[in-house]
């Protein structure tokens, strides 16, 4: 018999959501078997078997908040192959019920446990949670088959205490009850139909990581308008040798890496980050591409950026865009960064504010490419393609003139893309 653990999610990472689960209790399944997928902050995980066998418990149910370390199922020896599935026949006598087979397989194994203490089969999660609230695990009792406490048997022991001295209480909170769905009692009566939907860790973490930049960091924007002549004659006439030559499309991410690049080499603080009351100034440019996936906006980063060529970038953001589309991308690819880039004009946006990606300091918004009447002098007017970039910035610790100059530096590289050639 063999516990499915929570593996070791990453650096700063603790805790997951069961995304789901991809096996049910009575399957078989063999050694790297995918059984469930995990969800954290930043990427989807998958937890595979470590053993073959039959999953006899499901311990933890898909929305479910886990622990690293936690046991979230339990793999069963497959008939015939251990002295322990003899003893066990439930899977012959009803083979298409995995509950059915777990009991007696358990069984055994809490003989076997008794002698142990509680806190040998508890949960690294529970054992926390139980120090934290002063709970003696030898008064916890648990849901699992083999005796081993999880952190909502410990959280329950908790709750448990409180009903059992004021029985009184869920009587007194029982007349409130129908007044629960006063929050949504409109929309029935209006004959409007709603849904009701959780929202996911990694949308709440993004929800979260948004509010906290702005409630911590001195956010400012400045503006500034791009004529993409230069790069879109460089495109048209390019092109197809680029793709033919390097396999790989010449967009306009390369163009803007590298022109943030440049500026960042010129105004170093864009690429720093706060750190207590230390500045920390990075010397490298590792730079972040905004992607918008399925689940949620992420922000895969091209490392060591300044030293790629053109289609070595192209070749990069290609791959970890369609990682993140994917949900494949890897936790090493989103951490780290020191500046990022996010592309609202794919999605036809004019002009907006990008928020920060803390701890960054600095974020470049692109926009829309629109032909728009630009006056060359006092007589002349012509149609040229145009884009706003924007620039929020951390104005803790970057002046209002660095910022503006900051973006005029983006501006002129963009307009003269070979100056891009000399910023290396």
């Amino acid at each position: 018999m063999s516990e499915i653990l929570v593996p070791d999610l990453g650096e700063s990472i603790s805790e997951g959501t069961i995304y789901k689960w991809l096996v049910k209790e009575g399957d078989t399944v063999g050694q790297g078997d995918v059984l469930a997928e995990l969800e954290t902050d930043k990427v989807n995980l998958e937890i595979s078997a470590e053993v073959e066998g039959v999953i006899s418990s499901i311990l933890r149910q898909a929305g479910e908040n886990v622990a690293v370390g936690e046991a979230i199922g339990i793999i069963g020896a497959a008939s015939g192959s251990t002295p322990q599935a003899a003893e066990s026949k439930a899977p012959e006598a009803a083979p298409a019920s995995g509950s059915a087979a777990a009991a007696p397989v358990a069984a055994p194994e809490v003989a076997v446990a008794g002698g142990e203490s509680p806190a040998a089969l508890a949960s690294p999660g529970a054992r926390k949670l139980a120090r934290e609230r002063g709970i003696d695990l030898g008064d916890v009792s648990a849901r699992d088959p083999i005796g081993r406490i999880g952190q909502a048997d410990v959280s329950g022991h908790g709750a448990a205490a409180p009903q059992a001295a004021a029985p009184a209480a869920p009587a007194a909170q029982a007349k409130p009850e129908p007044a629960k769905p006063a929050a949504s009692k409109a929309a029935p009566e209006d004959g409007k139909n709603v849904e009701r939907k959780r929202m996911s860790r990694r949308r709440l973490t993004i929800a979260s990581r948004l509010v906290e930049a702005q409630q911590t960091a001195a956010m400012l924007t400045t503006f500034n308008e791009v004529d993409m002549t230069a790069i879109l004659d460089i495109r048209k006439r390019r092109k197809d040798a680029f793709k033919e030559k390097h396999e790989v499309g010449l967009g306009f991410m390369s163009f803007f890496t590298k022109a943030v690049i440049g500026a960042l080499k010129t105004y170093p603080l864009l690429n720093a980050e706060i750190d207590g009351e230390d500045l920390i100034v990075k010397k490298f440019y590792d730079i972040g591409i905004a992607v918008a996936a399925k689940e949620g906006l992420v922000v895969p980063v091209v490392r060591d950026a300044d030293r790629l060529s053109f289609p070595e970038i192209e070749r990069q953001i290609g791959e970890l865009a369609s990682k993140a589309r994917a949900n494949t991308l890897s936790l090493s690819e989103l951490q780290g960064g020191t500046f990022t880039i996010t592309n609202g004009g794919v999605f036809g946006s004019l002009l907006s504010t990008p928020i920060l990606n803390t701890p960054q300091v600095g974020i470049l918004g692109m926009h829309k490419i629109q032909l728009r009447p630009i006056a060359l002098d006092e007589e002349r007017t012509v149609n040229r393609p145009m884009m706003y970039i924007a620039l929020s910035y951390d104005h803790r610790i970057v002046d209002g003139s660095e910022a503006v100059s900051f973006l005029v530096k983006v501006k002129e590289l963009l307009e003269d893309p070979e100056a891009l050639l000399l910023e290396g």
